[in-house]
């Protein structure tokens, strides 16, 4: 176990230290669970009280929280403690697992594929014919990649993974286990003779781009032609649905339980709350929030935050819960 001052903690996050402490710090904790040889934060005003409990011997707190002093423990002043917090997250991270041998003796590696260098590829992983892999790229035991596909870069790719036919994933990204990528969009017809579904063929495939983490058991489905396009440094929860030729811009967030129809256009930046549900064939501006449970039906302007079932702008549907409300507490 690496222990670290103080003083070496504060030279990474680079805040204002108010305070000394003998103790050294072995890591990171919630307040309430800190030992004395811990460090933890304060980024709300509701967690101030559990400071003069806590046994932990430091704390990084936002710049406009007051926070009081306490002997032989120490706080560190930051703009934005959960920020500071990532950031010294880093330096406790563990190493991933590790591969005795580079490329395990029973993956199955076809012969026309190209393996960069210093690839680490897992037990009982399957690489089909064709597929590309960057440099510096880690399958761990199970993942399995299909015909003519591209992987960038330092893409690590956890266990269960299953990435379709000729996707082409970028640099730099982070599949969490079983993640589905270029599985056929849901598309079903009646039949001319009305009897039962016609299965629309889906022969597009699916593009991410650099910088982008996706969760455990996400699927992201091929398009029915052109491409499924994820854009760079999108981050997607686990247990998302984005559907066949959906297009995400940059940076885009996703939270778990929710889901794209098909056809969807999100712009840069746009966050889509837990449990959200967008209709097929909507566009949502750069910079719009949808809220957590919600239903969105239309399309949405840039920038335009909107909450509800269906969804609509955020401080009318919060005007009128109010007034609901109100009348729930009238006289009977």
């Amino acid at each position: 176990m690496i222990l670290y001052t103080i003083q070496e903690i504060n030279s990474i996050l680079n805040g204002e230290l108010i305070g000394a402490t003998t103790h050294k710090i072995s890591g990171p904790e919630h307040l309430e669970k800190a030992t004395e040889n811990q460090i933890s934060f304060i980024g709300n005003k509701k967690y101030v009280h559990l400071w003069k409990k806590s046994k932990a011997s430091a704390a990084i707190v936002s710049e406009n929280i007051e926070v009081e002093a306490i002997e032989n423990k120490v706080i560190i002043k930051v703009k934005d403690a959960d920020l500071a917090m990532a950031k010294l997250l880093e330096v406790f991270t563990p190493n991933l697992p590790e591969f005795e041998d580079n490329i395990h003796p029973t993956a199955v590696i076809e012969p026309t594929a190209k393996i960069g260098l210093n690839c680490k590829i897992g037990a009982n992983c399957y690489i089909g014919k064709n597929v590309e892999l960057g440099d510096n790229v880690q399958l761990f035991p199970n993942v399995v990649i299909f015909d003519a596909s591209k992987i960038g870069d330092r893409t690590v790719i956890w266990s269960g993974t299953v990435i379709r036919e000729r996707s082409i994933v970028g640099s730099d990204c982070i599949f969490h286990s079983n993640v589905s990528i270029g599985a056929d969009g849901f598309g079903y017809r009646p039949r001319e003779d009305g009897k039962g579904l016609l299965k629309v063929p889906h022969i597009g495939n699916v593009i991410i781009g650099n910088n982008v983490e996706i969760g455990a058991n996400s699927s992201v489905d091929r398009a029915k032609f052109s491409a499924t396009i994820i854009g760079d440094g999108c981050k997607i929860d686990n247990l998302v649905q984005i559907a066949h030729n959906c297009v995400l811009g940059r940076s885009c967030i996703m939270a778990g339980s929710s889901g794209l129809a098909g056809s969807v256009t999100l712009g840069d930046g746009v966050i889509i709350g837990g449990a959200s549900s967008i209709k097929d064939h909507v566009t949502i501006g750069s910079g719009a929030v949808v809220g957590g449970g919600s239903g969105v039906m239309n399309d949405i302007p840039a920038g335009k935050t909107v909450v509800g079932y269906p969804a609509t702008d955020a401080r009318d549907t919060f005007r009128q819960w109010v007034a609901v409300k109100k009348l729930g507490k009238g006289k009977k």
